[in-house]
């Protein structure tokens, strides 16, 4: 079956994890404590925001491969983000980007004065189902 046209994913029908690591002389992995002071710490400064990207344009690399172009909004800023993706099977799709932080007014986190630092760059990956996905709404033409 071919999916072809917009769609409204969410929750239901995929997962985006967001990774991070350490920077600098003590960039050793994390721990479950610094995992959840980090968390915290990003809770308060995305608070209830949310995350949104819409694709302009999809590309197509041999029969289980290819890249989706557009543009991300985190934290109120929008940048343009390149996707890469593979698919695994019928409407399943994963893929990753590595953003920058900065781009988006982020600070990236640094804690126990100083010791403990993120980097700026972050890895975003995401695996959708177009099968589970609900059809976009359209567009309001009524003006």
């Amino acid at each position: 079956m071919a999916y072809t046209g917009n769609f409204r994913l969410g929750p239901d029908s995929g997962r985006v994890v967001i990774k991070t690591s350490r920077a600098g002389l003590a960039a050793k992995p994390l721990n479950d404590g610094d995992r959840r002071d980090i968390k915290k710490t990003m809770s308060g400064i995305l608070g209830d925001g949310t995350a949104t990207f819409t694709s302009s344009k999809i590309t197509r690399i041999g029969a289980s491969g290819g890249a989706v172009e557009g543009t991300l909004t985190l934290n109120g800023k929008t940048q343009p983000v390149r996707l890469q993706l593979s698919a695994p099977g019928e409407g399943r799709y994963r893929g990753s980007a590595t953003v920058l932080q900065s781009a988006f007014g982020i600070k990236p986190y640094s804690g126990f004065f100083g010791a403990l630092k993120l980097r700026d760059e972050v890895t975003v990956e995401f695996e959708v189902d177009l099968a589970k996905a609900g059809p976009a709404e359209a567009a309001d033409s009524a003006g």
